[in-house]
């Protein structure tokens, strides 16, 4: 058994239980960020992108963006500097379709998809069948690894799929320590958000699981454990944590 929030469910279910949220919140993706974090996952993920530090030529795994966020990111980044003229680009995989349709339909409105540099595919983080080994310079997973079945299954595949001293860089809800901000956070994230995804999404159970995820998921030095074990060398201690550690950035090559 594994679990789905708070509930304990058989591992061959879970995936299509999580597949259910996010199609439930594919088309609201930025309203639910923004709810989530009270806006704070647009200055998270843009430190994320200048974390990675992208050169001209990176050619980028993004595993679970489906709606575009860091690969948006990434490529404006890389454009901002060095041009338009560089050869970095980007490979987008989501298991859920309805999330790569919004992301595909933001690239094509936003004009990513004409400059050829981004591609989307249906994909499991856990089994990346269609990504050869040793083929990327780096590997980002934002605020999605939580809601995979085997967390360690992802962390290996990374490890597989980039090349020798290629990065793998992940940014996830993360545990804060200070008691009074813990309570405060609790407070927030059973009682206010729960009740916001209700009244903005019509959505009060898909809220309830993307909260309860974040509990369930480790905390930073047990997911630090984790990549080291799947072969990574971590830069100090792994992770940086982002606003009190609501949230970290977890680093490896």
């Amino acid at each position: 058994t594994t679990h789905f929030g708070f509930r304990t469910v058989p591992e061959d279910v879970k995936e299509s239980l999580v597949g259910g949220v996010f199609s439930n919140v594919a088309d609201k993706y930025d309203v639910m960020n923004d709810v989530m974090s009270g806006g704070v996952h647009r200055l998270w993920k843009d430190y994320f992108v200048r974390a990675l530090a992208p050169g001209p030529d990176m050619q980028l795994l993004d595993v679970a963006g489906g709606t575009g966020d860091i690969a948006f990111r990434f490529l404006d980044h890389v454009k901002a500097a060095y041009g338009a003229n560089h050869a970095a680009n980007v490979t987008v995989v989501d298991i859920n379709p309805d999330m790569l349709k919004v992301g595909m339909q933001r690239a094509e409105k936003l004009g990513y998809m004409q400059t050829g540099r981004i591609t989307f595919q249906e994909g499991n983080a856990e089994h990346l069948s269609s990504i050869p080994d040793a083929s990327v310079d780096a590997f980002t997973i934002a605020f999605g690894i939580r809601n995979c079945t085997h967390v360690d299954a992802v962390v290996r595949e990374a490890y597989r799929v980039l090349k020798t001293g290629g990065r793998f860089l992940c940014l996830e809800f993360g545990s804060v320590q200070n008691p009074i901000l813990q309570s405060m956070y609790d407070t927030y994230s059973f009682q206010v958000i729960r009740t916001l995804g209700g009244l903005i999404a019509n959505d009060r159970d898909s809220y309830q699981y993307l909260v309860q995820s974040i509990r369930r998921f480790p905390p930073q030095p047990a997911f630090v454990r984790m990549i080291r074990d799947a072969g990574f060398w971590l830069p100090g201690k792994g992770w940086e944590d982002l606003t009190f550690g609501i949230a970290a950035v977890h680093s490896g090559w």
